[in-house]
């Protein structure tokens, strides 16, 4: 990633120690200082001296050109986190609204699909983890982090940590 010129050094390492401070995982990080990149870009100055007219003018242009609304949104999330605790200006920040994101329903296998997809493992092992896995609507990480103690198996409930 190029980082703007209007994203000042002072200014990018007081947000790294922000972000340290509050124990944001590393890729929040990135992703924060991507949005604030991308809004440097725009604005062509500093964002310590824009204005509630100037987020608004980026926001109308990251959805005008095709922005998708998760990215719009991480970005102003990345805003927000700037004006709100680095910069201490949160009426910057305070008439910005998210963008309305569409959830997609998830796909649902036909049964015949189903008896297919769970034929492709051999393993008794691994047949079970697919299993519960689809059965329940599990991700997978929380299929991986299922123990055996977890499952009830008289009132057929799982227990998910």
């Amino acid at each position: 990633m190029n980082i703007s010129p209007y994203f000042s050094v002072p200014l990018r390492q007081r947000i790294n120690e922000d972000m340290i401070l509050r124990k944001l995982a590393t890729n929040t990080q990135i992703s924060y200082i991507r949005g604030v990149n991308k809004f440097c870009e725009f604005l062509q100055h500093s964002p310590e001296t824009s204005t509630q007219e100037e987020l608004r003018e980026f926001q109308l242009f990251m959805v005008t050109h095709g922005v998708s609304g998760i990215t719009v949104n991480a970005t102003l999330t990345a805003l927000k986190f700037l004006f709100k605790i680095t910069l201490d200006k949160p009426e910057v920040i305070a008439r910005v609204c998210p963008v309305t994101v569409a959830r997609k329903l998830p796909v649902v296998l036909s049964l015949d699909e189903a008896k297919r997809f769970m034929s492709c493992t051999m393993h008794p092992k691994f047949k079970a983890a697919v299993a519960v896995g689809y059965g329940s609507g599990l991700r997978v990480s929380e299929v991986v982090a299922l123990k055996v103690s977890d499952i009830d198996s008289e009132r057929m409930i799982l227990r998910v940590e």
